[in-house]
């Protein structure tokens, strides 16, 4: 006998802590008991569908069969044909190799150009079908193709095999809707900025518990220099949710770009309602980050708003990226404006632009070489990332002392170029 007291206080349970839908629950019950019915005391080729009802613990059972005519039904000599063009094709699927076999078991049969795919006739099998003859005498206007339900003899035991199997069924499905229900609850976050704590380190992944799933942190994506302990909570950007067999695939990133973007957003209000606009972003993951912003609305300060009142929004950020430095300028849709602006905090004297090549020419004084450069080539390298040009610096003299593009390029430089100001 069913305890209804203690399905019931199960069933909400599901609902309560794993986030399963009602209906999903009801549909995996309902699967299994008509799996578990037809094991007991259902036919070959059966149809069986149940009804559960979960106040009073009973279920009702239906037999379906689909109402079919002559044409639907395959012959006597089709059905031959058939069978011996089963047994020629095992015969020449035994004789060739697997990878052959496995691409002709993929590919099929083609249909040919302009051929419309045939009908497709069944065999005759009373448990699952009927004829509209007959079933004009239970339902007269039925058709061809339609659904016809027969109500089956309720049981009150199942067995003891069919119940194991009723319970085994309840487990897997609800296993596979709880899978679908955390990967939908995450894919809603792919894009955003998450929490998780450090649960495990193996070789150089990191992985995170999420609470209801388990996402990874892999080498690659990890800023270097960072160290993981166990235990310890942090946040990363999850970069992707992928659906796997056994649970979804969460992977995260504490190096990527839109990793910055989104600290500030959840940082700045200005951001979140679309007063102000992250256009672009570079960055160097544990050393530094330039951000353009733009504001959409007359009288708000895009950097102001990022930088926030004594430094407390950028501030915040920085720390929780360890320390990285943050430029943040604004940017602008005149190219010339934008490449001077990118190059902060060096000072630049002029600005030659090629818009049809993305290239750039930029002359700064002897004096401003080193910050305009960068440390390694960094703060010019950065710029071409986010301006999307191709950058060369120049000296007011003429010689150029530095080349950078998009793409990361190791700048070229003089021994006077190398001097440290990063």
């Amino acid at each position: 006998m069913l305890d209804l007291k203690n399905f019931q206080a199960a069933f909400g349970e599901l609902l309560a802590e794993r986030g399963i839908p009602k209906e999903k629950i009801l549909e995996t019950i309902e699967l299994a008991l008509a799996a578990a019915y037809k094991k007991d005391y259902g036919k070959r080729g059966q149809i069986v569908r149940a009804k559960f009802d979960i106040k009073t613990g009973g279920a009702q059972f239906w037999q379906i069969k689909t109402v079919v005519d002559e044409t639907m039904i395959k012959t006597p000599e089709e059905i031959e044909a058939e069978e011996a063009a089963r047994v020629l094709k095992e015969e020449e699927m035994a004789g060739k190799g697997k990878m052959e076999r496995e691409a002709e078991e993929e590919a099929g049969e083609p249909i040919a150009a302009g051929e419309a795919e045939a009908p497709r006739k069944v065999r005759f099998n009373p448990e699952r079908h009927i004829m509209l003859e007959e079933a004009h005498a239970t339902k007269p206007d039925a058709v061809a193709g339609e659904e016809l339900v027969f109500p089956l003899e309720s049981k009150a035991d199942y067995g003891r095999i069919a119940s194991q199997t009723a319970k085994q069924v309840i487990i897997q499905r609800l296993r596979e809707a709880e899978r679908e229900s955390v990967f939908n609850e995450f894919e809603s976050k792919e894009g955003q900025v998450i929490s998780g704590v450090v649960q495990r380190i193996e070789g150089k992944n990191v992985f995170l518990d999420l609470g209801r799933a388990t996402g990874i942190l892999p080498k690659e994506e990890q800023v270097r220099g960072e160290r993981y302990r166990l235990g310890e909570r942090i946040k990363a950007y999850l970069v992707v949710v992928e659906k796997n067999p056994r649970s979804p695939g969460l992977y995260l990133s504490r190096s990527h770009p839109r990793f910055v973007a989104k600290l500030f957003e959840i940082e700045v209000p200005e951001i979140a309602n679309g007063a102000v606009e992250i256009k672009s972003i570079a960055r160097d993951a544990g050393s530094r980050s330039k951000i353009a912003a733009v504001s959409k609305e007359e009288g708000i300060d895009p950097v102001g708003s990022l930088v926030g009142q004594k430094g407390i929004r950028v501030n915040t950020v920085i720390a929780e990226l360890g320390g990285e430095k943050i430029d943040i300028i604004e940017w602008r849709d005149n190219p010339e404006e934008y490449i001077a602006k990118s190059l902060s905090p060096a000072r630049v004297l002029e600005v030659e632009v090629q818009p049809d090549r993305k290239e750039a020419i930029v002359t700064v004084a002897e004096d401003q070489l080193s910050l305009a450069i960068g440390k390694g080539g960094q703060n010019v390298r950065l710029a071409a990332k986010l301006t999307g040009y191709k950058i060369d610096i120049r000296s007011r003299s003429g010689e150029m002392m530095a080349s950078a593009s998009e793409k990361g390029e190791v700048p070229e430089k003089s021994e006077r170029a190398t001097e440290s100001e990063g």
